[in-house]
């Protein structure tokens, strides 16, 4: 069997998981802004120690690609990219769309649709729209939410939302067929997938993987308080 270490970090959540081919060995996260930085690794070691694992026992690293938060993103995947080589391992990236909409295999049916969503900014979701067998019916793409997204999909079906950005969809989305789910990301979906691809012999070159930011990430200067000389 093979064993793969998960890393989520593209949101708020800090995970790690190691999962045994089917077999799911063990979780850490931290659900806390602004600490990938200082917590990702040490949670590398501690679950590694949990199970008695060495680095160089695994068979693979995965990661959660995109999107999310620069920042996250920047860290989850540098991290992954470190520990592969370090390693001598396999990298996996996985959609962190697609880890977040597999929370929703225990229930969705057969015709249902499932649309994924991370907050972004103001009414702003990253969002990515699948079946209930997680074929992608529309890619990824930031939407500006309001009363009539995804209300052609609403007509016709049931549809599961899901993420971190249900909270503020609430208060717009109100169609009847609409089950609207807050869910945190999680390295245990992360190398579910991972698992699949690893079987399927679907990795990522280390050396050119860039995680999918989807928007440009731009950094405001103020112009309050210069100093002119």
């Amino acid at each position: 069997m093979a064993k793969i270490l998960s890393i989520e970090t593209a949101a708020r959540v800090c995970s790690v998981a190691v999962h045994d081919g089917g077999s799911f060995l063990g979780l850490y996260e931290l659900n806390l802004e602004n600490i990938h930085g200082r917590k990702l690794i040490p949670l590398v070691k501690q679950l590694l120690a949990s199970l008695g694992l060495e680095g160089p026992e695994l068979d693979g690293i995965a990661v959660s690609q995109g999107p999310g938060s620069y920042t996250g993103l920047r860290i989850g995947v540098s991290t992954a990219k470190g520990l592969a080589y370090a390693w001598d391992l396999p990298l996996i990236g996985v959609g962190t769309l697609d880890a977040l909409a597999r929370n929703t295999n225990c229930f969705a049916r057969d015709g249902d649709v499932v649309i994924p969503v991370l907050d972004a900014r103001r009414m702003e979701v990253y969002a990515k729209v699948l079946d209930s067998k997680g074929r992608e019916l529309e890619g990824v793409s930031p939407v500006v939410v309001d009363e009539f997204s995804f209300q052609k999909y609403a007509d016709r079906t049931n549809i599961f939302i899901i993420g971190d950005a249900v909270p503020k969809l609430r208060k717009v989305l109100m169609h009847p067929n609409m089950w609207l789910i807050e869910k945190f990301n999680t390295a245990r979906t992360v190398g579910e997938i991972a698992m699949e691809s690893y079987q399927a012999g679907s990795f990522e070159d280390i050396a050119y993987f860039e995680p999918n930011y989807l928007k440009e990430f731009r950094v405001v200067t103020s112009k309050k308080g210069l100093l002119h000389v």
